[in-house]
């Protein structure tokens, strides 16, 4: 009789733990709720299953315009990855962003520096930093990840394998940033401000106190499910000659998984370096998070490791799953994002964030 006990009550145990194993699979399985209309991460093909979405999303107002470059390749079938690189060469010629591309704001020597990444959902990647001279950083970040064994190359060495590849060397400091830069130089005061890249977008002249951290990063989702990223900046006006920041870092402004999602970031990229932060946001997702939630949670380390620093300055996440939903976070209120897919080309929408409205 105590056999025959032992043996149901392990029978029962057994039974338990199936059913409880088959519904923690379920939970992961199921999407998560928090999105937006702006945001529906999935839709139903003929066939009656489930299919990611084509979709295209960037940081700050002036991705829109690069959105819309995108959406040209993936509304027409193409893949993602040309698709990022198509979209993120907007703002680089864009003469009117002085924190993006050829426009803009130099170091504190006078030298425009500009630092880009590219990454697919297979993991090839490629960047550049400090490089000198060459209007589209995301063009040889490409080119480094296609023709090279490397990641990264930086300074000289990428400027020369930019000009082997047949880059066109040019002078990148605009009038409208040598002046800047001049004004500058009476007071030579750095300190970057927060959202700085809206606030100066299109300014001419003396920008004063302006301190341009930025950036924008683009992630794109296409009609074959696959995943990519870019990233491109010229990083911190008036900053030390050589600073990287973290845009050409894989990892930390760039990190692109095809099994789960993607992640980018902007703002002061030393504190994105320093938390690993757009790999952590796609792990966090890996989790269950929804990009949302894992957007957060990657700012509330930044401020939890470094409290005083994070009152001052900017940082924003912005993600994508490899359905197709989106999500994004802030430290202080003001960072926006576009989303364009085949409802909308020119959405905007506020990020929310810790600190601010």
């Amino acid at each position: 009789m105590t056999d025959r006990r032992q043996f149901l009550k392990a029978s029962l145990l057994g039974a338990s733990s199936l059913v409880l194993a088959d519904a923690a699979m379920a939970s992961t399985d199921t999407p998560r709720a928090g999105a937006t209309p702006a945001t529906t991460s999935t839709k139903t093909s003929a066939t009656g299953t489930q299919a990611a979405v084509t979709r295209v999303v960037s940081t700050w107002d002036f991705g829109i315009a690069a959105n819309r470059a995108a959406w040209s390749v993936l509304s027409q079938g193409g893949n993602a990855l040309d698709a990022v690189e198509t979209g993120v060469k907007v703002p680089e010629a864009d003469l009117k962003n002085h924190s993006v591309g050829r426009a803009g704001y130099p170091d504190r020597d006078g030298k425009v520096t500009l630092d880009a990444s590219i990454m697919d959902a297979e993991g090839n990647c490629g960047a550049v930093a400090a490089i000198e001279h060459i209007a589209h950083p995301i063009s040889v970040a490409r080119l480094v990840m296609e023709r090279t064994p490397h990641v990264l190359l930086v300074g000289d060495g990428a400027l020369q394998f930019a000009l082997e590849q047949g880059f066109k060397r040019e002078n990148l400091l605009t009038p409208e940033s040598e002046q800047a830069w001049h004004e500058w130089l009476k007071t030579a005061h750095y300190k970057p401000t927060i959202n700085s890249e809206v606030r100066d977008y299109g300014v001419a002249g003396p920008p004063g106190s302006a301190g341009n951290h930025d950036t924008i990063g683009m992630l794109a989702l296409d009609a074959h499910g696959k995943l990519a990223g870019a990233c491109t900046t010229s990083g911190m006006a008036w900053k030390l000659h050589g600073r990287v920041g973290d845009s050409p870092i894989i990892g930390a402004g760039l990190y692109v998984d095809g099994d789960v999602g993607a992640a980018t970031s902007t703002g002061v990229g030393e504190e994105v370096i320093r938390n690993a932060g757009s790999f952590l946001v796609v792990e966090l997702m890996r989790q269950g998070r929804t990009p949302q939630e894992a957007c957060r949670e990657a700012v509330l380390r930044i401020i939890k490791r470094r409290p005083q620093v994070a009152k001052d300055i900017q940082v924003g996440f912005l993600a994508m799953n490899k359905d197709g939903e989106v999500g994004a976070w802030a430290i202080q209120s003001g960072f926006s994002y576009a989303v364009c897919d085949a409802k909308q080309q020119d959405a905007l929408l506020p990020a929310k964030s810790v600190y601010g409205a």
